[in-house]
């Protein structure tokens, strides 16, 4: 993960351990899949619901904040939630 990119997985990082019950269990990973710099989210199985949000919206907020970063990086990023 390039530098940008490992800025971009620690201001996940950083905005998940504000809400969620368990901080400690947050892990951000990302790696480089055909073009597009993907970043993994882990999270407490309890806190997956507060990471998702109602009807998607967290969920959706953190990946159009992880969008917005990596286009203003020029490239094209995602965040997928893991279980």
């Amino acid at each position: 993960m390039t530098d940008d990119a490992g800025r971009v997985g620690a201001m996940v990082e950083t905005l998940v351990k504000a809400f969620v019950a368990h901080p400690e269990a947050v892990e951000v990973s990302g790696g480089l899949r055909s073009n597009t710099v993907v970043f993994d989210l882990k999270v407490d199985p309890q806190d997956l619901g507060k990471v998702i949000g109602r009807q998607g919206r967290t969920a959706r907020a953190l990946r159009t904040l992880v969008g917005l970063a990596g286009e203003k990086l020029g490239k094209r990023t995602l965040l997928q939630i893991l279980e």
